[in-house]
């Protein structure tokens, strides 16, 4: 038996980082990867010098580890997993703990929890963000699994994790089997949304008031020094900063074609399957699907037109007005993920605490930003807090700001430049503050042409009436309400 602390399987960048940044706090790390030359590579490289072990064999990396072993995985999600798990439990004994640190899909590690504990081992599904540079100088961690597992990883986790202003460290037991893995999923999906609304701002800045990319650079830089004090605010600030050899900006030359990983997808789907209305944040993730069709885009541009309009208004009134959009339309995106993960920790019986989730994601993380403070502080005032827009302090941001909002999605229709992550989070606070809404027609309507029946405001919730609309109907209705 060896005295390394932990392993790590799985030695491309963000796996290399994360062992460098628990070298320096102290730790022995015992390292494997599926190439033997990286491993070698690695040792030879940024390695050198320290403690840090190598391996070239899964036996010999688990030979390696003081007990309980602790073997954490830096390895593609999906079947690749799945493979290094089958592999590891015969050499494991019980007690010893498999830590999955990619991105999986909260619903694999469900599994992968129950299948690792029917062993006798411990699992731990856990997300890290942060990117390389996070993971190398303190990511945000968020695990979730074996809860007994959890001592034994603490002290590495929450030494290698970013640390707020106080000290306190960007990382918390999040709850059980694929809790951790999930809200790092809404962490994904709540970034979809904040970068979203940061290239719509772009997008009126410069092609509705025609601002250039100094002055762009310039409200930026201004916008991160408030309330919108974020890691993607201060990025987008250096970004346009950039210039090109030819010194045009480096950013207009970058095909307008957006990528994504999927956990942006998986947020938008679990909010369908769980009845949430995620609307912000799956707008973001269509938006990227349609910056996709480039080439579609580029034939319709030469047939489909606009409006002929052209902004004549005040430049810093509307830029001000921008800014305040923004926080707005912020502050229901993160309003609906915390929905989702209210609904996901009913269905599976998480014990979240949503304060400490926004503290993990205060440093180290993309989405990092002064705004989570106040989160934090929003759950600490009413732990049962249903909805962030009724807490005291966002009631009154987003109420002060939605004049603002409200001209600037109308101008933007006006102009007829896109922005369905803003407006959409405009059409949701609007759904979300009426009393009521359409829906009885939509009843209606249903019970019209399906005999699904409807529920009255004048009988108790639970009794179901239907009407013969037409005379000719009859009385017999479905069995499917909720169809």
């Amino acid at each position: 038996m060896g005295n390394a602390d932990i392993g790590l399987i799985g030695l491309a960048v963000m796996g290399q980082n994360l062992v460098l940044n628990m070298d320096d706090h102290g730790f022995r790390v015992a390292v494997f990867n599926r190439t033997l030359t990286t491993v070698d590579e690695f040792l030879e490289g940024s390695a050198k010098g320290t403690k840090i072990v190598g391996a070239h064999s899964l036996e010999e990396l688990v030979d390696a580890l003081a007990k309980p072993r602790r073997v954490m995985l830096l390895v593609k999600a999906g079947r690749p997993v799945d493979e290094f798990i089958d592999r590891l439990i015969p050499l494991l004994e019980a007690g010893d703990i498999i830590i999955d640190g990619g991105n999986s899909n909260y619903h694999d590690t469900i599994r992968r929890t129950k299948r690792v504990e029917a062993e006798g081992l411990l699992y731990i599904g856990t997300g890290v963000s942060g990117g390389e540079e996070g993971a190398r100088l303190g990511p945000s961690i968020m695990p979730g699994g074996s809860l007994v597992a959890w001592p034994h990883v603490k002290p590495i986790f929450q030494a290698i994790a970013a640390k707020v202003e106080d000290g306190s460290p960007c990382c918390e037991w999040v709850g059980e089997n694929g809790a951790g893995h999930f809200v790092k999923m809404v962490h994904n999906g709540i970034e979809y949304g904040d970068m979203q609304l940061i290239c719509e701002s772009y997008q009126l800045m410069k092609e509705g008031l025609g601002l250039d990319h100094d002055r762009m650079h310039d409200i930026f830089a201004q916008w991160n020094q408030g309330e919108l004090d974020s890691y993607l605010i201060e990025i987008t600030r250096d970004i346009l900063a950039v210039r090109d050899d030819d010194g045009e900006p480096v950013v207009e030359k970058i095909l307008d074609t957006a990528g994504q990983k999927g956990t942006g997808k998986w947020t938008a789907r679990s909010a369908l399957d769980m009845g949430i209305p995620l609307t912000l944040i799956a707008e973001a993730v269509l938006a990227r699907f349609l910056s996709a069709l480039k080439e579609e885009r580029v034939a319709a541009a030469k047939v489909l037109r606009g409006p002929d309009v052209s902004f004549n208004g005040d430049v810093d009134a509307f830029v001000e007005d921008l800014r305040q959009a923004l926080y707005a339309a912020k502050i229901v995106s993160y309003a609906q993920g915390y929905m989702l993960m209210r609904a996901a920790a009913g269905t599976y019986g998480w014990r979240l605490n949503n304060g400490g989730i926004a503290l993990m994601w205060r440093g180290g993380c993309i989405i990092r930003s002064a705004f989570l403070g106040k989160i934090k502080e929003a759950f600490d005032r009413d732990p049962e807090l249903s909805n962030l827009l009724l807490d005291p302090y966002f009631k009154e941001q987003i109420e002060a700001a939605q004049s603002a909002w409200r001209r600037v999605v109308a101008k933007a229709v006006e102009l007829g430049i896109p922005v369905p992550a803003m407006s959409s989070g405009l059409a949701f606070f609007d759904g979300y503050r009426h009393e009521r809404l359409p829906a009885n027609l939509l009843q209606a309507q249903r019970d019209y042409f399906g005999a699904h029946t409807y529920e009255r405001v004048d009988r108790k919730r639970g009794e179901f009436f239907h009407t013969d609309w037409t005379g000719h109907g009859g009385d017999v209705t479905a069995r499917t309400y909720d169809a």
